[in-house]
């Protein structure tokens, strides 16, 4: 089991990329290991680590299919129904209150 190669932050050479780097250029790592990792240093802390992959061996991103479409409207809209009153609340319900705003307010202002 070898070791992985180590960069410092921001001196990685060509070839390599992070996995937002890679999905930016529209790839993925597609299974491949990690190549090498990247340190960036702190002070009271262990390094921030980032990991690199071979763009070479990197494969595009697969194309959503209308299936998927679907299936991330309804758990967008999931996210946005009041389970209250059970309308579209128009803006992602706070996982905080587990309702919208209109009826957490309202339970607030009849206790």
């Amino acid at each position: 089991m070898g070791a992985l190669p180590v960069f410092r932050w921001r001196l990685a050479p060509d070839g390599y990329a992070t996995r937002r780097q890679l999905r930016a250029r529209g790839l993925r790592p597609g299974g491949q290991d990690v190549a090498a990792q990247l340190e960036r240093p702190r002070r009271r802390r262990g390094p921030l680590v980032a990991y690199l992959y071979r763009v070479e061996e990197a494969k595009p991103v697969r194309p959503m299919t209308p299936a998927k479409w679907a299936a991330l409207a309804k758990a967008n809209a999931a996210r946005r129904t009041c389970p209250e009153c059970g309308r579209d609340a128009g803006y992602v319900i706070p996982p905080s209150l587990g309702m919208c705003t209109t009826c957490a307010y309202a339970d607030e202002s009849a206790a």
